[in-house]
């Protein structure tokens, strides 16, 4: 099992994700092509390099707004606050970056967890302007930078191919910081509002330590929160920010680890349906992956006296064990569930990408006892290129599986 651990000792902000996972591994000209594909590119520039934050080696990932970098330009008086990010963006909403996500070439496991971060910070943002997801037109989530540090985050986390997500309580500064509505406390409203029922600690920085990004990138995606951290440490990358510390260097600290135990526990969540629309099972199932449901299927059974009737089971991680039963209570007729937990083994995975002829496609490979037993290649993007160019995807498939072979016999030679 992959585990990446988040060391979150001075806060974790988008840019200092970005920079720990790049210093961890992932290619930084990767991550900048998978980021074209959002097709925004001439919004925002990157700017990735190493260097040091009081004597700790790292890298810095700084992601610059284009219209700002303009209105600099003319404006040397230029303010950074919320209203002007505002007025350079046309302030995009939820459902624009929804729209922009999912009209991408991203891969589905990139959208999945691009839109998992974006919702936490959706979430919070409308509750504290008290408006609805739709309604409200936030900086956080309409700023190109956010939208660059989230969907990069998901670009990274896919591409390490991360089984499970563990953070420590994280750091999120003491004193106030300045915007559009004056003086705020730290943590700032959104970034208290994500943390609720999270574990914080407010010691160590005295400035705004942790964002509303960081803030959302640990509630969607850390499984855990602890200190203690039972798996083998492969590798550690540092995140530089921009900020100077006195007490603790302002950087993010990220294991990468692996651990024996393929077991997870999980929980199965049921209920037994008999007086629903059969197209409605559908909108449930759509609605049940997106609140983060590891899967979702359905069984035809027949109740007391004979009647016929379908049971929904849907496999879940225990910390969205809560939105996946108020999802079924909300989206179907049922008036109660079941839930048990459950172990569930895993292969070991990782991901690779195999050039061919209709170009760069990314390939799961499952292993069992370190032996190599299955190759999957992505099915989306099979399904894109089949599509695209009028074929059939046995011939993508077998096109991939052809090179993927042929690239293991040469290594093998060498």
């Amino acid at each position: 099992m992959r585990i990446l651990y988040y060391d979150c000792f001075s806060g974790i902000s988008g840019d200092m994700n970005l920079g720990a996972l790049v210093d961890l591994g992932v290619p930084g000209d990767y991550l900048l092509k998978e980021l074209k594909k959002l097709n925004v590119s001439n919004e925002y520039n990157i700017h990735i390099e190493k260097g040091t934050k009081q004597g700790i080696t790292g890298t810095s990932v700084k992601v610059y707004d284009m219209n700002e970098l303009h209105g600099h330009e003319h404006n040397h008086e230029h303010n950074h606050d919320e209203h002007n990010h505002e007025h350079s963006h046309g302030s995009r909403n939820y459902n624009d970056i929804k729209e922009l996500i999912s009209n991408s070439e991203i891969n589905s496991n990139v959208k999945k967890i691009s839109l998992k971060i974006f919702d936490e910070v959706a979430k919070a943002e409308a509750k504290v302007h008290n408006k609805t997801i739709e309604e409200v037109h936030f900086h956080e989530v309409g700023a190109i930078d956010s939208i660059v540090d989230i969907v990069g985050a998901a670009i990274c986390i896919d591409y390490l191919n991360i089984d499970k997500i563990i953070s420590s309580p994280v750091e999120v500064g003491y004193g106030t910081l300045k915007c559009a509505h004056g003086i705020l406390p730290v943590p700032a409203p959104a970034t208290a509002e994500i943390l609720k029922d999270m574990p914080v600690i407010s010691k160590n920085v005295p400035f705004e330590a942790t964002t509303p990004t960081g803030a959302a990138i640990i509630k969607a995606m850390a499984r855990e929160i602890t200190y203690e951290k039972n798996f083998m440490i492969k590798k550690i990358g540092y995140g530089l920010g921009e900020k100077e510390g006195k007490k603790a260097p302002n950087v993010l600290r990220a294991f990468l680890g692996e651990s024996d135990d393929n077991t997870s526990k999980e929980y199965m969540v049921e209920c037994n349906i008999d007086d629903m629309r059969g197209e409605e099972f559908q909108l449930l199932m759509e609605r049940l992956l997106e609140e983060g449901a590891l899967d979702v299927f359905y069984t035809s059974i027949h109740m007391k006296k004979d009647r016929p009737a379908t049971k929904i089971s849907v496999l879940c991680a225990f910390d969205v064990l809560e939105n996946i039963k108020k999802t079924i209570f909300l989206n179907s007729s049922t008036i109660g569930v079941r839930y048990y937990e459950i172990s569930r083994e895993k292969l070991e995975r990782r991901e690779e990408i195999v050039i061919c002829k209709y170009g760069d496609v990314p390939v799961k490979i499952s292993y069992l006892n370190g032996e190599e037993i299955r190759v999957k290649p992505e099915y989306d993007i099979c399904k894109y290129i089949a599509k695209e160019r009028g074929i059939e995807i046995n011939k993508v498939y077998n096109e991939i599986m052809y090179e993927y072979t042929k690239s293991k016999k040469i290594i093998l030679s060498r």
